[in-house]
């Protein structure tokens, strides 16, 4: 099978990328071609099909933030992306003339490639499958979550998009929200969910609200993330030292204040692996000064670096206050043996099957927080007992071999239908 696969960064930049090289290589192992198409960029792995790249919107920016250094050209440009790129049209259909694929598997294109990309699949007949891993389709910052008032929001769930403008959701903007709110609604209205013929959703939670904003309950199918294996450097050996272990992205939404003031006043040691793009971090620092606290800020890391400190730490937490997605931080814990203490929200349930593979806890409560982490300190072989059962459950439910089975089959199917 011939496969063009869509995402609009070509190089790891966080968990979504990390899927895009493994679904690829996945593919590529059992035999099937895969063709990359996304921006060029200086960051960019190798491609031969590079030359079908979109030109980027301004040098090589991969953040909203440094777009907004730029001249108005470049701003017009950004805007044009968030609607419809004749360019990324022309430039997909050259590749589709080029490759003749079977199929287009579209990972992220939100902002920066444009759904025009749907119509030249069309124009050339080609089935569309999309993977939907966030709520891009239907929250203007696709986090459900008011940025200002720092509280899960499904407003434009059901109702208006106006209410993103209300609230000023992306950026903090009425402009910028303005602009987004009104692609979204370019897309519900050009008809994007009948361009495509399937949407592969790897969270349940995730598939339950595309349903209900009005996805076509037959098009959505739940198709976990796989755990690479391979990723994992040979030779690591576990052991659980007493330390507690955060990574992610350090922003509002990922509860970073909840957890260290469940960290505040303890012996307790904590680590967190991240990067912010807003200042996020600096905040917690100005907050802990001259506060009594074992807590560390490691900065941004290597998954190379990063699955060292996991191999030797005792958990790890995901304190998220908004509805996080399938976080790859979880499977990659499980893959070392690691149990996990997660709020009690949306796909987290899914992952963290409290008192099995790791603890829950209740969004925004310190004190509770505080007990799950008490409680698995103070009991070592809980946390090597919840390891196991977590390294198990990730060998039986989220195994590549089992990620490759549910998706070719979905490919098939599709293909078959399409040319009925």
């Amino acid at each position: 099978m011939k496969i063009i696969i869509v995402n609009y960064r070509y190089f790891i930049s966080g968990g979504p990328e990390r899927y895009l090289f493994n679904v690829k290589d996945l593919l590529e192992k059992n035999g099937h071609e895969v063709i990359p198409f996304s921006i060029k960029n200086k960051w960019n792995k190798p491609s031969q099909y590079e030359k079908y790249f979109l030109n980027p919107i301004g040098e090589d920016e991969v953040y909203f933030r440094e777009y907004k250094k730029k001249n108005v050209k470049t701003s017009l440009k950004v805007i044009s992306r968030m609607f419809y790129s004749f360019e990324a049209k022309k430039k997909l259909t050259d590749l589709i003339e080029a490759v003749n694929p079977d199929l287009i598997y579209v990972l992220h294109y939100q902002n920066k490639i444009s759904s025009s990309i749907f119509d030249a699949a069309k124009k050339n007949k080609i089935p569309v499958i999309h993977r939907i891993s966030d709520f891009g389709q239907i929250c203007s910052n696709a986090l459900f979550f008011r940025p200002i008032q720092k509280d899960i929001c499904e407003r434009c769930l059901t109702g208006s998009k106006f209410n993103a403008i209300r609230y000023k959701c992306v950026h903090n903007s009425y402009l910028f929200t303005s602009i987004k709110a009104a692609s979204l609604k370019f897309q519900e209205i050009t008809g994007l969910t009948k361009k495509v013929q399937a949407f592969v959703v790897p969270s349940k939670f995730t598939l339950e609200k595309l349903s209900t904003f009005g996805f076509p309950q037959k098009k959505l199918i739940h198709i976990p993330s796989f755990f690479n294996f391979q990723s994992i450097s040979k030779g690591l050996q576990i052991s659980y030292e007493p330390f507690a272990l955060y990574i992610g992205r350090i922003e509002p939404e990922k509860g970073l204040f909840t957890l260290i003031k469940s960290f505040e006043n303890t012996e307790y040691n904590l680590k967190i692996i991240g990067f912010s793009n807003s200042g996020f971090d600096e905040e917690m620092k100005v907050y802990l000064k001259d506060k009594k606290h074992q807590i560390e800020f490691l900065g941004k890391k290597e998954f190379d670096e990063i699955q060292i400190y996991i191999s030797k730490c005792s958990f790890t937490i995901v304190p998220s206050e908004w509805y996080d997605n399938f976080p790859n931080t979880i499977l990659e814990s499980f893959a070392l043996k690691k149990c996990v203490i997660a709020t009690n929200i949306g796909s987290l349930k899914e992952l963290v099957i409290n008192n099995e593979t790791g603890l829950l806890f209740k969004i925004k409560d310190t004190s509770d927080l505080k007990n799950k982490i008490d409680c698995l300190f103070s009991n070592k072989s809980k946390c090597e007992n919840f390891g196991q059962n977590a390294f198990d459950m990730l060998n039986k439910e989220y195994s590549a071999k089992e990620h490759y089975r549910k998706l070719l089959s979905l490919f098939e199917n599709v293909i078959k239908d399409y040319r009925k």
